[in-house]
């Protein structure tokens, strides 16, 4: 036997090919599982948090103005004479909101944490003006301020408030919070003491919402688990006493279970809504079609725009709504774990309770799941008092998420790549990581001298 044949290396085996159902399973899910991987890895990237807010909260806001035009347009017409009077109504609290938004993401961070300690005494001082002369009631809530030409609802402003303030002092207990008390006193005082302005108002929803942010700051901050169903408990028992104690409420938490059973009484608007939501379908009656809108529905371009998004565009509409909800969650959470500073961590993780749980309660009114209790969902429902505090916060979110550093360095890089390559623009500056320099220093142009 030859030299050769003795050294040539085994011939390597023909792969071998699965059959059978298992084989024909993994098959058909290797493209989903190459799929996932693709988005996973886009995920993990440094600006995700950036443009899932912002794409998010854009289309979000696109989506409201749209449906804010179609739902009110009846009733517009019918008591202002004109069916685009309340959307431009709402476009005018946007060209408020937008920019109040930018200057949020500007903002220095300092100056931020300063001015959320006189931000509280504000909101406190609005939500006590609201019982004298300067105050009216709206559907039986005497929660609103008449402030000479503009009509504000201070409960919203004292939704960002408070999350504001209750991030500055829990960044400057961060040390602290061990110990339980520490992360009970100043904050839980003060919110109990707001949220009791807001029930002196009969407003028992944005009072839920301001229990929700303070049981989900505690929850954030490790309150131990013993102390956080206490307060759970006490909150849950204060929310019934207080939806039980008056006719008006009491009849709207036992209506919701079975709103036909008094289809003409106390469960006409959640009926209604149930239907608008039912008679849409898989891709709804079409833009403007909506039938709930004639009258039957009350509230339709506010508390209840969510039915009338369910009538229009269907099963389809609702779900890419929440899919857009859900990846602004998902990015303010993510910017809340990945952050170095506790007072990002604190004001993003309030933030996306304060939101997120007004979507659920609102969603859950329109379905019937929970009372109707006057909540508006945010960026959709019409309302500039709900509007502008929404804008403002998800404005400093964008701006949290732009600072981080592996942002602002891959932002940096962006901005080199569509500068004009020269040897100056492309030496890396410093702060830069090392992979991104090596790579631009890779993409060089020659001179015409030859140098690198």
């Amino acid at each position: 036997m030859s030299v050769t044949s003795q050294t040539r290396p085994p011939a390597a085996p023909a792969p071998t090919r699965t059959t059978g159902p298992r084989g024909r399973v993994a098959g058909a899910l290797a493209p989903l599982a190459d799929r996932w991987r693709v988005v996973k890895r886009s995920l993990e990237r440094p600006l995700t948090s950036y443009y899932l807010i912002l794409g998010g909260t854009s289309m979000l806001l696109a989506i409201g103005l749209m449906m804010v035009l179609s739902a009110s347009s009846v009733y517009s017409f019918k008591v202002h004479d004109s069916s685009y009077y309340i959307v431009l109504k709402q476009l005018t609290w946007v060209a408020i909101g937008l920019p109040a938004a930018w200057v949020a993401s500007r903002i220095d961070r300092r100056w931020l944490r300063r001015l959320a300690w006189p931000a509280v005494g504000l909101a406190v001082l609005l939500l006590a003006l609201t019982q004298t002369s300067l105050g009216f009631a709206v559907n039986g809530n005497r929660n609103w301020l008449a402030l000479g030409p503009l009509t504000v609802q201070p409960s919203e402003i004292a939704k960002l408030s408070v999350v504001l303030w209750a991030a500055d002092v829990y960044a400057r207990k961060e040390r602290l919070l061990g110990n339980p008390m520490q992360a009970l006193v100043p904050v839980a005082p003060v919110v109990v003491m707001i949220s009791g302005l807001v029930v002196f108002q009969r407003d028992l929803g944005t009072a839920l919402v301001l229990f929700a942010i303070l049981l989900g700051m505690l929850w954030v901050v490790g309150v131990p688990a013993r102390l956080f169903g206490l307060a759970l408990s006490i909150v849950g028992v204060a929310a019934f006493y207080l939806a039980a104690s008056n006719a008006e409420r009491r009849t709207r938490l036992t209506s919701f279970i079975d709103p036909f059973a008094d289809f003409q009484g106390a469960g006409w608007q959640a009926g209604h809504g149930l239907l608008g939501m039912a008679s849409g379908g898989l891709l709804g009656k079409g833009l403007s079609a909506s039938q709930q809108k004639w009258g039957s529905l009350p509230e339709a371009h506010t508390d209840f725009i969510f039915a009338v998004l369910g009538e229009e565009l269907g099963l389809v509409g609702t779900l890419l709504v929440l899919a857009l909800f859900g990846a602004v969650a998902y990015a303010m959470i993510r910017l809340a774990i990945n952050t170095a500073d506790p007072f990002v961590r604190y004001a993003s993780a309030g933030i996306c309770i304060w939101l997120m749980s007004q979507t659920l309660i609102n969603i859950g009114m329109v379905l019937a799941l929970l009372p109707v209790i006057g909540i508006p969902l945010p960026l959709v429902s019409y309302g500039g008092s709900a509007l502008v505090p929404s804008l403002v916060a998800l404005g400093l979110l964008v701006g949290f998420a732009r600072d981080e550093p592996e942002a602002r360095a891959a932002l940096r890089a962006r901005r080199r790549d569509r500068s004009p390559r020269d040897d100056d623009a492309t030496t890396p500056r410093s702060g830069v990581p090392a992979v991104l320099a090596g790579g631009l220093r890779s993409r060089r142009r020659p001179t015409e001298r030859g140098r690198a």
